[in-house]
């Protein structure tokens, strides 16, 4: 057993040629059967939603102008550099955990404990997030339809007259649990039937919308300067990952080191393929000025005189957002799995169901928790705990890649992170240039999740550990051959 880890206490760390062997007392698995169309299906869900439906319109009109095709360009370019690591680390470790699991594996327990700890806060607030948006579009629907809902049930407490509970957003946080714990293959089924729907309404838009393009509007193009463009690429980049929660799935791919590299390569090349096309219709059917910046398509289709599209339009935001919750709730599941398989949390928490194979202890839970935000959390609230994260588990990864590249070079791998270690590099230094631009409030929270993390880790992790048992092990054996 004392083969199985490298380095000692807080930098322990499995080997990644035996990462698929179990540890310690906890064996349960999670049963592969999605394959490459289900995975890339999860990850374009995770990634089309907002972006198109929503941000794209706030940054035309106010931050970028037309030029919000080169923002999302140039996210797209910074998160492929994230993406092309996490690919060459999905094809050598396929396991549960995505992020947290590569950090353990390469630059030991502590930094993997911190992002995963990271994680689970910040994908589950992802979930809230997103479900409070689309109760907005809900309310939205239901008041063009005539229906007036109760006002205590429509928002959180100071979002309006009346509120008390977002109560449509807290039963979709807890619709999607229910859909987890049917199992992933039921689960990937709704799931892809719904990203299916979600790309052809985008196509509808691309299509019909391309008819109504005036090449007038895109003059001028840089109405806020190119500084615009770089300001609204780091507005739009957290529309253009995703790839990052569905790597989470490993452990559930039929074929995880084929299938999981391609998956997560496809997923970004169809979600930026998308964004570029819907951005230049968008810009191109109304000036910039007189987008909408919350119902950008919608507004842009009624002004043309397409009203009817542009409630289906409407509709299909809701359906394609809501995959957006599906795949990162799939997320914080699979993370928190992960970590307490590995004894880094109880044990308690990683029991799967006997017949579904599924976590479904801590999806009920990450359900619970996400609909108590979004149900009582305003959305900037929410959204606040969700950046930071995301793109230290960016730097984590791609700072692994780069350990690994030069201490073992030689390790097979089915997917190699082109230009090494240079690509990976971008990926660091643009993710720490996005970091920079959050609020101090986000820090504050940030650090105060993170000491809650390491009196966690401190005060149980670190000694329940499975490699600590591996490691007190080889210590009792070195001793008994010394005497």
């Amino acid at each position: 057993m004392a083969r199985l880890r490298a380095g000692s206490g807080i930098f322990r760390r499995k080997p990644i040629e035996h990462i698929e062997e179990p540890e310690g007392a906890v064996s349960e698995q999670l049963t592969r059967a999605l394959g490459l169309g289900q995975l890339t299906a999860i990850g374009v869900g995770g990634i089309i939603g907002a972006g198109i439906f929503a941000l794209a319109g706030a940054v035309a009109n106010g931050v970028a102008g037309p030029a919000v095709v080169l923002s999302f360009l140039i996210a797209g370019v910074a998160s492929a550099a994230a993406a092309f690591s996490y690919a060459e680390f999905a094809g050598l470790i396929p396991k549960a955990g995505s992020a947290y699991t590569y950090g353990y594996a390469v630059l030991g327990e502590l930094a993997g404990w911190f992002i995963g700890w990271d994680l689970l806060l910040e994908y589950t607030a992802i979930v809230a997030v997103v479900a409070i948006g689309i109760s907005g579009y809900f309310s939205f629907l239901l008041t063009n339809l005539g229906i007036q809902l109760p006002a205590w049930m429509l928002g959180a407490p100071g979002t309006g007259e009346g509120h008390r509970v977002d109560l449509f957003a807290a039963l979709l946080c807890l619709l999607i649990a229910y859909l987890l714990t049917l199992g992933i293959k039921n689960a990937a089924r709704f799931e892809v039937t719904v990203v299916t729907i979600k790309v052809v309404v985008v196509l509808v838009v691309i299509v019909v919308g391309a008819f109504f393009i005036n090449p007038g509007n895109y003059v001028p193009f840089f109405p806020y300067g190119l500084g615009g463009a770089f300001t609204g690429a780091a507005t739009v980049f957290f529309a253009v990952f995703g790839y990052d929660a569905m790597s989470t799935a490993a452990e559930e791919s039929k074929d995880a080191k084929r299938h999981m590299p391609k998956a997560i390569v496809y997923s970004l090349a169809i979600s930026m393929v998308l964004y570029v096309l819907a951005c230049l219709v968008l810009t191109g059917m109304q000036k910039y000025s007189e987008i909408d910046k919350e119902s950008g398509f919608s507004t842009a289709f009624k002004s043309v005189g397409l009203s009817g599209l542009a409630n289906v339009i409407a509709i299909g935001a809701i359906v394609g957002i809501l995959t957006v919750m599906f795949t990162f709730m799939l997320g914080v599941t699979r993370v928190w799995f992960s970590m307490s398989r590995d004894g880094l949390l109880p044990h308690w928490f990683a029991k799967t169901h006997p017949v579904r194979h599924v976590p479904i202890r801590v999806t009920w839970i990450a359900g619970v928790v996400s609909a108590f935000l979004a149900g009582f959390l305003p959305i900037v609230q929410a959204a606040e705990l969700t950046n930071i994260g995301i793109l230290l588990a960016f730097v984590v990864v791609c700072a692994a890649v780069i350990v690994l590249h030069y201490r073992q070079p030689d390790l097979p791998r089915t997917f190699h992170c082109p230009g090494k270690p240079v690509v990976p590099a971008i990926g660091i230094v643009f993710s720490l240039w996005l970091i920079s631009f959050l609020q101090w409030q986000t820090w504050v929270r940030f650090a105060v999740w993170f000491v809650i993390g390491l009196i966690v880790y401190f005060g149980y992790s670190y000694r329940h550990s499975a490699l600590a048992g591996t490691e007190a092990g080889a210590h009792r054996r070195t001793s008994a051959d010394e005497g």
